[in-house]
């Protein structure tokens, strides 16, 4: 029975953060929004009005966590998509692509398209460098080109490609910050000038969120900043949206930005009485107390005990 219970409050758990996760990437597939964010961290757009970007050069809907790209298994005449968000193979595994979209490049002759990879990653040091991982995605998403975008040798086809990384609780090193790591031309013997379209095909960016107590807090750092905040009220968000980033408050959005932060709150609460519980079941064990004496040292409130106590009966 208690193992049963165990795995139900897990998968509860799971589920309230499945959720919560779902609708961050609702608001940030926002095309103002992602905007915003081309116009900070992609330098053909950093010349382009926000407004601009969003009505003319985002190409459709973004993509969010629908649309598979399976290279083992494709059979031939399989038709596999360039845009897809999730990329598998059997040798690699799976990678889950949050948000993906095209976006055309402004002032160029030619139509050239962006292919971005939106994350919001909450663990800055999840066992690995965070940067090899959005450079990884960015091959990864260049080599899905082939069979696509391009066939045989027409590499001059190929797409360049971002992976922008919301970091919502990085080092303090790096709160609020926006960096990024791309391939460059260096010349060790004589002067060589290559044109930089044949070899500026990748870049990750890593965006590190933080508080105005942590520094730069201006414009897409604090966009993200109070659009992802658990402290915000949604009323405030909409505010702020609307006036500091000139972002119209759709119905939908709204909706966003209250699903959103109701989420956060369950989350949060999830996670809070997760600890507490885990404190209480510590201290019967280890100093051999009864639930109430345990509640009692943690100065749990008296309208939480009742339920504690039923959670560990079961």
């Amino acid at each position: 029975m208690k193992l049963a219970t165990a795995l139900a409050n897990t998968l509860e758990t799971a589920g309230e953060n499945a959720k919560y996760d779902a609708a961050v990437k609702c608001l940030l597939a926002d095309k103002m929004i992602l905007a915003w964010i081309l116009k900070s961290c992609v330098d053909e757009f950093r010349e382009t009005a926000v407004p601009e970007i969003a009505a003319v050069y985002i190409e459709g809907d973004p993509q969010i966590a629908e649309v598979p790209v399976l290279p083992d298994e494709a059979g031939p005449g399989t038709k596999i998509s360039a845009t897809g968000v999730e990329d598998v193979t059997l040798t690699e595994g799976t990678i889950t692509f949050d948000i993906r979209f095209e976006a055309t490049v402004p002032g160029r002759k030619e139509k050239i398209s962006l292919i971005i990879n939106l994350e919001a990653q909450n663990d800055f040091y999840p066992g690995y460098p965070l940067v090899k991982r959005g450079l990884y995605y960015c091959s990864r998403m260049i080599s899905s080109q082939y069979g696509t975008v391009f066939t045989k040798s027409h590499y001059e086809k190929i797409k360049k490609v971002y992976s922008i990384w919301i970091c919502m609780n990085p080092p303090k090193k790096r709160r609020n910050t926006i960096t990024g790591y791309s391939i460059s031309e260096k010349n060790y013997i004589g002067q060589v000038k290559e044109p930089a379209q044949n070899y500026d095909l990748l870049a990750a960016v890593m965006i590190g969120l933080g508080t105005p107590e942590d520094g730069t807090y201006e414009g897409i750092l604090k966009l993200l900043g109070v659009l992802l905040s658990s402290d915000i009220k949604p009323d405030q968000k909409q505010e702020i949206l609307e006036r500091d980033f000139s972002i119209p408050m759709t119905e939908t959005l709204q909706r966003q930005v209250y699903d959103m932060c109701n989420l956060s709150k369950g989350v949060e609460e999830k996670g809070f009485e997760k600890a507490e519980l885990s404190a209480i079941k510590n201290l019967m064990q280890k100093l051999k107390m009864t639930a109430e004496q345990a509640m009692e040292t943690l100065d749990i409130s008296a309208d939480k005990r009742a339920h504690y106590s039923a959670l560990l009966d079961k």
